[in-house]
């Protein structure tokens, strides 16, 4: 199968070719024009070619009204070059593929040197109909906040129609393959980052021979229900950084008591409630929060996904601890408004009633162990509400099948992940033939940017061969040190 698969690649090498000059046959399916990806925050801008695709919104009845996804194209840096064009699958659900990649290109940069990078929003995200409403910011909510959600999920389906059910993964997986079609590939790279790893996963069941080898960073596995093992995960990430702390000599001189402090903390802010007056991080007036075991639970998660803000995490509990709570309020609304800018909360929400809620129950949730966790059952019970409204959409009766696979694969965890922790890729790499698990020590969720996380990736693409993969250089990584005070680490 493996010397077949390489066969399919060189039968490829011709249209790989005939893309790198724009071939007749490519521009007539999917016509591009030169443009500019710009960050949103208008820190720099990337040079690609631009299209989009019109295919039905409902693919069951193709004559009810059609959506156009958005594509965009970075071609390599070595024209003569015959790689697989890698397609980027962004997180969430609700990231814009074009987004993530402006953000974060240079850690691609490797992989574009042998490898055109494809960017196409997926469908309900970025520019591809995005479907986005206003909800009240998590820290206003009331004590009861479930009417509150009823009305803003209410408001929000009459604002984008039932038709909203018609963003899920399993019709975004026929839209990715109808693009590659239409950019004449006939085998793609892919890579797949935290939701992402579900697209990629389920590409790979439905259109196996199409695939050259994909890279899974923040790993989901198929039989997973998003939202049932969160709390846990995010209680063993954040035990997982205190642990770090403890037996950092530099950090546990500056926190002595940070278990102390996190657990008054999570004691005080269960029925207590505290006015904090903070300058607000987007226009910097003075505004008053109500810190509560609600802020403190967002600043907490928030702050756990990477290794860069985890290192935060002990200065500011233990600032919380002793009075101090404006710098950690401030942390959770900048982030909380970070995280809510990136992602379409209408396409959000069709995956996740579609694909997940529907099976809180046989997924056995233990309310009990939930409630102990500092997430406590919040998350599910707001997903619950909102999916009491929601419309269910298309889902492939095999989605949460487990996935078989001989695609090479390579597979990125972070230790410390709150999210998708290593044991999600383990379970993935059960039905992987040819792959590779490299988990970074101290990392969250997401291991794009990390050390030489770049040059494996690429590496990676350029051979697939995961098992011959040369990672020694990650024996030497290590994570971002704790600040032992706000003005930084130690030297």
């Amino acid at each position: 199968m493996r010397q077949l698969r390489r066969a399919l690649v060189w039968a490829g090498v011709g249209l790989c070719v005939a893309w790198s000059r724009l071939g007749a046959a490519e521009a007539a399916l999917l016509p591009l024009t030169e443009c500019r990806l710009e960050h949103p925050l208008k820190l720099t801008s990337v040079a690609a070619r631009c299209g989009s695709l019109r295919v039905p919104e409902d693919r069951d009845h193709p004559r009810d009204g059609s959506i156009e996804l958005n594509v965009a194209v970075v071609p390599a840096l070595n024209r003569r070059s015959t790689g697989a064009p890698m397609f980027l699958l962004a997180g969430g659900p609700g990231q814009s593929a074009r987004q993530v990649y402006v953000s974060l290109n240079s850690a691609f940069a490797r992989i574009n040197r042998n490898h055109a990078i494809v960017l196409l929003d997926q469908r309900g995200t970025g520019a591809s109909s995005p479907q986005f409403c206003e909800y009240p910011e998590e820290w206003q909510q009331p004590a009861d906040p479930m009417p509150a959600l009823r009305k803003a999920t209410a408001d929000c389906l009459a604002k984008l129609t039932p038709r909203v059910r018609f963003y899920t993964t399993s019709v975004a997986v026929q839209d990715l393959d109808e693009v590659r079609s239409a950019l004449g590939f006939a085998q793609i790279d892919l890579y797949g980052a935290s939701y992402g790893t579900r697209v990629a996963e389920h590409y790979m069941r439905r259109h196996p021979d199409r695939v050259h080898a994909v890279i899974l960073d923040g790993v989901t596995y198929p039989e997973q229900v998003i939202g049932v093992e969160t709390p846990q995960d995010g209680e063993q990430a954040l035990n997982l950084i205190v642990a770090r702390c403890r037996m950092a000599a530099d950090c546990a001189a500056a926190y002595p008591d940070l278990q102390q402090d996190l657990e008054s903390l999570l004691r005080q802010f269960g029925p207590q409630k505290v006015m904090a007056t903070i300058d607000d991080p987007n226009s910097g007036l003075p505004i008053e929060i109500e810190f509560s075991h609600k802020v403190l639970g967002m600043a907490l998660r928030f702050l756990s996904y990477s290794a860069i803000q985890a290192s935060l995490l002990p200065a500011l509990i233990h600032q919380a601890a002793h009075g101090k709570l404006r710098p950690m309020t401030s942390q959770a609304i900048m982030n909380a408004r970070q995280i809510g800018d990136q992602l379409a909360n209408g396409m959000q929400y069709s995956v996740i009633c579609s694909e997940d809620e529907p099976f809180f129950a046989a997924a056995g949730i233990d309310r009990a162990a939930m409630a102990k966790t500092y997430q406590g059952t919040e998350l599910v019970d707001a997903l619950h509400e909102i999916c009491k409204l929601w419309p269910r959409g298309p889902v492939d009766a095999d989605l949460h099948a487990p996935l078989h696979s001989d695609i090479p694969t390579l597979l990125l965890s972070g230790e410390a992940d709150p999210v998708t922790p290593p044991a999600d890729a383990e379970r993935v790499a059960t039905g992987l033939t040819h792959h590779r698990h490299l988990i970074l020590k101290g990392e969250g969720h997401g291991q794009l940017g990390t050390g030489c996380v770049p040059k494996l990736m690429a590496d990676f693409l350029d051979s697939a061969a995961p098992e011959a993969l040369d990672a020694a250089c990650l024996e030497q990584h290590s994570p971002e040190p704790f600040f032992l005070s706000m003005t930084g680490p130690a030297p």
